[in-house]
């Protein structure tokens, strides 16, 4: 009798529950490998089965109500979906009708010709040029969320912290500073009504993931548009919060306008520079600004959190990291009062390591959804229109058959440069093209398994953003804190409840306790 596969616990849109396998063979349809699933979820470590599981690309599952997905899974088939057709694949109409009220109809959710526009007018604002002048930004409020959480330590130096907690009020602060230029103050006052707002439609509950679950069934029969407008007290919450931040939106708009009428806009922040190329109306600005919060809040503050924990699982790496910060950065208190460049971040090698990997092995985002919008074929397998794919970084980012035999674990030396093509780390300057090369993509036989800001023309067009904002915030906290976990047994990720509604995180969070070290 064949191997039953196995039973994972998860934390999924409808809580805790088992996905289930079934026992027995897989059956073989047109060249891929099937399995039925009982899948109450949105979200599940996939890694360890897809890369033991025999297939050409797909692998194909059932979800809620015995819905169809094929994930996709090799590189020849990401590069096709993501590069080469990419404009044949959108996200669902359930998934752009769910969340536009909350992230707006931005970039994120802008498909076809619309999304060519948006990108190809948007794209100026996000070059690096730009980027490199919102450091100083980055590290100005991420000095002062660690100023804020030294208070919070006794006399001896020790706090105990719920890591998502500061990342989500500091990742505000930051995306309101630099991408609005609109400071939240969410690191000082979290009771502000505009905080308490954008949390409130940030912050999923139990009832969103059913109702997203229940959504994607319903359309089959009533349109989105309909069920928006259904008298549900949390969809009408929702949608009130949105409209509240859509003012704020509004008001700094305006007020941007009038200062570059008077020829007095020389802000940094994103807003400001796509308000200077006058290529957008109000209301699409509007929009942008809620995707750019959306998008950039909550995978900033999930990937920080993310971060904390694995710092917490390899102390080792903790402790290399602030020896590295420590000598080339200047201290985040006291009276030092400097601040710092791109190129002083951009030159730390093992900080740059460390962000890479954190990013991935847990991708803020860890699965997307696209659907065939024609008929077409990816490596010469006929997909009819509507077929369902799944992306999943959580699964690819960490798949050995790409990334090695230790593609699960945690070892940010994979993107260092080795010197002279060996085993040994360089400091990043040196090492020879191939070393650099193998670097550049953490080791991994393509650049297509490094799934966390995607490919192509749907790549996360701020990732340049999100990489020098995280690489701020990991170096001061981890340059400030020595950082432990509360609960030991979390040390064994096979502990851990991960759920998910667009982002990543762990169910309950990641307590620490803290230790403010001397000398910095």
């Amino acid at each position: 009798m064949p191997p039953a596969i196995p039973t994972i616990t998860i934390s999924s849109s409808l809580g805790a529950a088992a996905v289930v396998f079934t026992a027995g063979e897989p059956t073989k349809v047109l060249g891929l490998e099937v399995f039925v699933v009982l899948w109450a979820a949105q979200f599940v470590t996939w890694g360890f089965w897809i890369a033991e599981t025999a297939n050409e690309g797909f692998i194909r599952i059932y979800g809620a109500f015995h819905r169809e997905y094929l994930i996709v899974t090799s590189p020849q088939a990401l590069g096709e979906v993501l590069v080469s057709k990419a404009y044949e694949f959108e996200k669902p109409p359930t998934i752009r009708g769910f969340f536009g009220p909350v992230l707006g109809h931005g970039l994120v959710l802008a498909e076809g010709h619309d999304h060519k526009v948006q990108r190809r007018n948007l794209m100026p604002a996000f070059a690096f040029r730009h980027i490199k002048d919102l450091y100083p930004l980055f590290w100005r409020k991420t000095c002062d969320v660690v100023q804020v959480m030294t208070k919070e330590c006794d006399a001896d130096g020790y706090a105990e912290f719920e890591v998502g907690h500061w990342a989500g009020r500091v990742s505000l602060d930051i995306i309101g500073v630099a991408g609005l230029g609109r400071d939240f103050n969410a690191t000082h006052n979290e009771d502000d009504e505009i905080v308490k707002t954008y949390m409130l439609i940030t912050t999923p509950t139990m009832q969103d993931r059913l109702l997203l679950v229940m959504a994607d069934f319903l359309t089959a029969f009533v349109p989105m548009s309909i069920l928006l407008q259904s008298p549900i007290p949390r969809a009408i919450e929702a949608k009130g919060a949105a409209k509240k931040i859509r003012d704020v939106c509004k008001d700094v708009i305006r007020l941007k306008r009038q200062k570059l009428a008077d020829s007095k806009l020389e802000d940094v922040d994103i807003l400001s520079i796509a308000l200077r190329s006058g290529m957008f109306s109000e209301e699409e600005l509007i929009n942008h600004m809620m995707t750019f919060l959306g998008a950039g809040h909550e995978t900033t503050a999930s990937a920080l959190s993310f971060a904390i924990y694995a710092m917490c699982r390899h102390p080792e790496v903790q402790t290399r990291l602030r020896q590295e910060v420590r000598a080339n950065l200047p201290p985040p208190v006291g009276d030092d009062g400097r601040e710092i460049t791109s190129m002083e971040i951009d030159r730390l090698p093992y900080l740059a390591a460390v962000c890479s990997e954190v990013l991935r092995m847990y991708s803020p985002v860890p699965q997307t959804i696209r659907e065939t919008v024609r008929d077409t074929t990816i490596q010469g397998q006929p997909l009819p229109r509507g077929t369902r794919l799944l992306l999943v970084p959580w699964a690819t980012n960490l798949d050995t058959r790409f990334w090695g035999p230790d593609g699960g674990e945690f070892k940010p030396e994979r993107w260092l440069v080795a010197r002279g093509g060996g085993d040994d780390e360089d400091d990043g300057l040196g090492g020879t093209a191939a070393s650099v090369k193998a670097a550049s993509v953490g080791g991994a036989s393509s650049n297509y398994v490094f799934l966390s800001f995607l490919h192509g023309p749907r790549s996360c067009i701020g990732q340049s953003f999100a990489k020098a904002e995280f690489a701020c915030l990991l170096a001061t906290w981890v340059g400030r804190f020595e950082f432990a976990l509360r609960d030991e047994a979390m040390m064994d990720e096979a502990n851990v409840m991960f759920e998910q509604m667009v982002t990543a995180k762990v169910a309950g969070g990641i307590h620490v306790r803290a230790r403010a070290v001397p000398g910095w």
